[in-house]
């Protein structure tokens, strides 16, 4: 039996605190790319409770996709959009959705993203990550971002730090590793970085930044 929306909220409020709780479920966070990253990102947030996720990503789900990102092998096929707002609602029914099934551009950035109080960057292509990182910090300065660099391989997962570039910009990673160098994106590695974006999403919105 799904609870109730005062049921869910309370238990959120018990976890967190009231004004915790507030904080974050009055947050909308943009999430661009929904693949290992993205869909991991999305998937803590809203445990977590924040209220409105925006979800970007073009691409439909693929049976190579599996062993890293949260789809079901009944979900190959669908856009990963339609297939993750299904996961989520499943976790957190009350959570507000808003979906995008489009690339993002240079063009349509700032449109796609002016709702959100934060912008998490989860991109496995260098130029969409250099394009939404120039996009986010010279045209919406209002706006905090969370990007993410080296997550590939089997390398020690410790690697895996957050550091503060600048007052609005985080960026999650060890800031090494390539895909191109070994054996590509492993789960758990990419889960401890996406954990270490949802971590810092957090932080922020609790006024705990990191130094």
């Amino acid at each position: 039996m799904i609870p109730t929306k005062e049921e869910w909220n309370k238990a959120l409020e018990e976890r967190h605190g009231k004004e915790l709780h507030r904080a974050f479920a009055s947050a909308t966070v943009a999430i661009c790319g929904l693949g290992g990253l993205g869909s991991n990102i999305a998937i803590a947030l809203a445990r977590a409770g924040i209220g409105k996720l925006i979800l970007i990503d073009f691409d439909r789900v693929d049976i190579t996709n599996l062993h890293r990102q949260q789809y079901k092998a009944e979900q190959i096929g669908m856009y990963k959009t339609v297939a993750l707002a299904e996961n989520l609602k499943e976790i957190a029914p009350y959570i507000s959705l808003e979906i995008h099934t489009e690339r993002i551009t240079e063009d349509n950035a700032v449109k796609l993203l002016q709702g959100a109080d934060i912008v998490c960057e989860s991109f496995d292509d260098a130029e969409c990550k250099a394009m939404l990182t120039d996009t986010v910090l010279t045209e919406m300065r209002d706006k905090y971002l969370v990007a993410a660099s080296g997550m590939a391989g089997l390398y020690d997962a410790n690697r895996i730090k957050t550091r503060k570039v600048t007052s609005k910009f985080y960026l999650c990673g060890d800031g090494e590793s390539d895909v191109s160098e070994g054996i590509g994106l492993v789960s758990s590695r990419v889960m401890i970085c996406a954990a270490h974006q949802a971590h810092t999403v957090l932080r922020i919105l609790a006024n705990s930044f990191e130094e």
